[in-house]
């Protein structure tokens, strides 16, 4: 019987690809602009929180930039999570904030 293109997934290639370490691909971007530049928001913005990245920019024009504190701790916050915590909390999960 033909197959259409599909193959076969047990065996070897799912062995294979259940050993590899999860890998996020947002986690250290996001940390890096989170305390990087985070008075603009360009961490919120970069992981899809449009709403929020606003929200921050006018935080952080009314304080005078005081408000840029939370996505330096955000930032760092980001970087001591596991990459899969990481995705479930932030990418998949679609929290917000802190």
């Amino acid at each position: 019987m033909e197959n259409y293109g599909y193959t076969k997934t047990e065996g070897t290639g799912n062995q294979q690809q259940n050993n590899m370490p999860y890998r996020s691909e947002k986690k250290i971007p996001a940390a890096l602009l989170g305390i990087l530049v985070g008075w603009l928001a360009l961490n919120k913005f970069y992981l899809g929180y449009t709403k929020e990245g606003i929200i921050q920019l006018v935080l952080n024009i009314v304080t005078c930039g005081v408000a840029s504190v939370i996505p330096f701790i955000e930032g760092i916050l980001y970087l001591f999570m596991s990459d899969k915590q990481f995705d479930d909390t932030y990418v998949y999960g679609r929290k917000s904030w802190l």
